[in-house]
């Protein structure tokens, strides 16, 4: 968060790199709520992000979409986009092959502990409907134990949470929504073809992206 692209300020790139000294092996997916998020790349590698996700509103054309994909992959990284619940899911259909993951918000970026808004399913079901195989579909917002059956019922397949887990028993909450995921996936997948289900338990926010350590299971 950048206290523009939203309002608020969040911790940056530091505060990754630290974390990174003290969890080599988890997957940091940092989604950077700015305006020019194609200035960031190279630091968010630097401090040790796996999956740079930016928002597509915050570009100010599509070559400038494509650009900054083709940034992130030379940097290493996967590729993450993510709609504000006001854009349509047809605005990134386009680039759905050329991603790794695409991120609906279901709640308008910059603040937690919002409500879920339940209208956002219709786009996850056109996302995963156009989706290649090999894309994660991510929610973010007011996403909880109650909520995750729908969105995974919708498509999703990561599942990002902050205040459902920080307000009440971690493990459990977790366990809750991993679940949700595991029981929407085809039953191939459950071997660990197909979609991954991850659940993100954390919505640290830095200062130029937010952070998710995550846990992956088959």
């Amino acid at each position: 968060m950048d206290g523009h692209f939203v309002p608020n300020l969040s911790w940056g790139m530091p505060v990754i790199a630290s974390l990174r000294t003290r969890l080599p092996t988890a997957h940091f997916d940092v989604h950077l709520m700015v305006s020019h998020p194609e200035r960031w790349v190279h630091a968010m590698r630097e401090s040790g992000a796996d999956t740079f996700t930016f928002h597509l509103e915050a570009c100010a054309d599509d070559a400038a979409v494509r650009a900054l994909i083709d940034d992130v992959r030379a940097h290493g990284m996967r590729v993450g986009i993510a709609l504000s619940p006001g854009t349509p899911a047809t605005a990134l259909r386009p680039y759905l092959p050329l991603i790794d993951m695409a991120l609906v918000m279901t709640v308008e970026p910059g603040f937690g502990g919002q409500p879920f808004e339940p209208q956002m399913c219709r786009k996850m079901m056109q996302l995963r409907r156009w989706a290649p195989a090999h894309l994660d579909l991510q929610v973010d917002g007011g996403i909880s134990p109650t909520t995750a059956p729908v969105v995974a019922a919708a498509g999703a397949n990561v599942l990002v949470a902050g205040s459902a887990v920080f307000r009440g028993a971690p493990a459990q909450a977790i366990a809750t929504m991993r679940t949700a995921v595991l029981d929407a996936l085809p039953v191939s997948d459950h071997s660990g073809s197909g979609h991954s289900s991850l659940v993100r338990d954390g919505q640290e926010d830095s200062g130029a992206e937010q952070q998710h350590e995550h846990a992956r299971t088959h």
